[in-house]
């Protein structure tokens, strides 16, 4: 089984299409916890966990960018400043795919990018001001 966390932008016009439906339905990959949809008037966004064999993964892939939608790995979307990072562990706490852990005995907050699912809980458990933590959306 393959599996990666992927980050879908679409405008109104494909939207309003039942894309995703058509994913599942010819391709038969696994979708998980779809995190977040935003629509800004302009463009759509939406993460999910994309997951099948690799053939049907590629395949609905390429069905996805076929159909107007820009597919970018998650793990791309997620930068961290480790200067600003007090190293407080307030995040590991909140992290539901283990993207923020502990390094011990140095007691250092360590974040894999890849595990990262772009859920944002770390931001707001940080106790510093929202986004002067060490995390950030990448521009």
């Amino acid at each position: 089984m393959y599996s990666k966390i992927l980050v879908l932008r679409f405008s109104q016009e494909v939207a309003q299409k039942p894309v995703v439906y058509h994913l599942t339905k010819d391709f038969r990959p696994g979708i998980q916890h779809p995190e977040r949809h935003h629509s800004s008037g302009k463009e759509g966004v939406m993460v999910m966990e994309l997951s099948g064999s690799k053939k049907n993964f590629r395949e609905g892939v390429s069905f996805l960018k076929q159909n107007g939608i820009k597919v970018q790995n998650a793990s791309r979307e997620v930068k961290r400043a480790t200067t600003k990072c007090t190293h407080c562990g307030a995040c590991t706490a909140v992290c539901p795919t283990g993207a923020l852990s502990i390094k011990r005995p140095e007691m250092e907050v360590i974040f894999d990018q890849e595990k990262c699912s772009i859920c944002e809980l770390c931001v707001t458990a940080c106790p510093r001001e929202p986004w002067k933590c060490g995390l950030s959306r990448m521009p």
